[in-house]
């Protein structure tokens, strides 16, 4: 028997199991910023994507801490205006992983990884070296909803790629980028099983059902 639920009907919890194990898999950004004391933040987030290229703009979706104070990330970025996503691809997952841990705001994941830094050049945020992608990134605008949950969303200014991963005179990303999605619970997955569907015009598309 088909099953629906209405998610007025449903608490957060509920809301949060459902969607994150049927909008899968996500991209994840681990997102290095900078506090006012130096220290440089690293968190993952899998509630990420792209949303356009002209401007060219992502999307990060911030949790609030449960009394309703800002996270370490949603602080420096509302402070500094300026963050950058790193791409998560199988080399990087495990160290992404130890990133979500809650560390206090003096001790830096960087650190805790032994993850090396590349300076910005945009912007004063530093990006990880061992990321196959890095975007620089700067505030456009925040919106929240509710005490607990922000959507920002963010310009991109530069985009660095580990060596091997972009063609630089097709800009084509090369086959050595094996990025790493995230599933729900502790299920993460590979991308190497890949397929292609060719985008039909209508001319085709009619003359295919024609034959």
């Amino acid at each position: 028997m088909p099953f629906t639920a209405a998610f007025a009907d449903l608490d957060a919890r509920e809301r949060y199991k459902l969607l994150c194990a049927t909008v899968v898999p996500r991209p994840i950004a681990l997102v290095t910023s900078l506090g006012r004391d130096g220290v440089v933040n690293a968190a993952p987030f899998s509630f990420f994507n792209v949303f356009s290229e002209d401007p060219p703009l992502i999307v990060l979706g911030l949790q609030h801490k449960p009394e309703a104070t800002l996270k370490d990330t949603t602080l420096n970025i509302a402070e500094t205006g300026v963050f950058v996503v790193n791409l998560v691809d199988e080399d990087l997952a495990e160290a992404m992983n130890v990133c979500a841990i809650d560390f206090p705001p003096e001790i830096s994941e960087i650190e805790a990884t032994a993850l090396q830094l590349l300076p910005g050049l945009d912007i004063a945020v530093p990006h990880i070296a061992q990321a196959p992608f890095a975007l620089e990134c700067r505030r456009t605008v925040s919106l929240a909803f509710g005490p607990h949950r922000e959507l920002l969303v963010g310009e991109v200014l530069r985009l660095h790629a580990r060596d091997g991963m972009i063609d630089p005179e097709r800009l084509r990303i090369t086959d050595a980028y094996h990025p790493v999605g995230r599933l729900f619970g502790d299920g993460y997955a590979r991308q190497r099983d890949r397929f292609e569907l060719k985008r039909e015009s209508l001319a085709e598309w009619s003359a295919a059902r024609r034959r």
